[in-house]
């Protein structure tokens, strides 16, 4: 009897979650056209704008992180092939790459680091709790790498999410202009910064920018992901 109870809730449950992500997928829409009607303004970027619609539409409403996430799972689930897809960039332009393969290298580790400790100190100066700073700590790889270190380190998976997507706008959103005022003009340097510190938002930006820009934006968030995923549970271990 219980599970006859259960499954017409549970489905009404997914029910709802799917529109809520359909009408993500709408905000999302809207915002891009606009973006792309004020010819790629980065302040409108459709990702924190539609999350700030429906967020503000979940708090009217009364609902939940949960009721979201009922059918918000299954974009979840797209975004690791979408993430895997990036890798079509880094074959057509394997030869580029691999040209500069030793600068990248060194940027990736001196990233990478850098990503992680301004993290977990930022926190910690603002006396975040130990679960937050874990949280934190991998804001800036793809979301569900974030989710699975933050699993495995003590984190809350669905807060570093959140880290993860605001990091990723504000690098969208502010990594051009900070690339202009420090004089960085190599589309190659600003996509790999953009890519370590931004990850999947980032290079969608980069893409926008220029094809060379978002292919080296894919190499080093794929890079980033995989460095960050092997190392951080180990010195998080190591340290805690």
């Amino acid at each position: 009897m219980s599970d006859i109870a259960w499954q017409p809730v549970y489905w009404d449950r997914v029910g709802e979650g799917l529109v809520w992500i359909g009408l993500t997928l709408l905000a999302y829409m809207l915002f891009r056209n606009l973006q792309q009607r004020l010819n790629g303004n980065p302040l409108i970027n459709p990702v924190l704008l539609a999350s700030a619609v429906i967020i503000g539409l979940m708090m009217l409403s009364g609902r939940d992180y949960d009721h979201y996430n009922d059918g918000g799972q299954w974009l979840l689930w797209i975004l690791g092939p979408a993430t895997v897809s990036l890798a079509i960039p880094l074959y057509l332009n394997f030869r580029q790459v691999r040209s500069v393969a030793r600068p990248m290298f060194v940027a990736l580790l001196a990233g990478s680091l850098t990503a992680v400790l301004s993290a977990v100190l930022i926190g910690m100066a603002l006396g975040a709790s130990p679960e937050t700073i874990s949280s934190l700590a991998p804001k800036s790889v793809t979301t569900p790498i974030a989710m699975g270190i933050a699993d495995q380190i003590g984190g809350i998976p669905a807060l570093a999410a959140v880290f993860v997507i605001f990091t990723g706008a504000i690098g969208a959103v502010f990594g051009s202009w900070i690339f202009n005022a420090l004089g960085i003009k190599d589309p190659r340097a600003r996509g790999f910064a953009m890519g370590i510190a931004a990850h999947g938002i980032g290079t969608a930006r980069a893409f926008q920018v220029s094809w060379e820009a978002g292919t080296f934006s894919g190499v080093a968030m794929t890079l980033n992901g995989i460095i960050t995923a092997l190392l951080l549970p180990v010195i998080w271990l190591l340290f805690s």
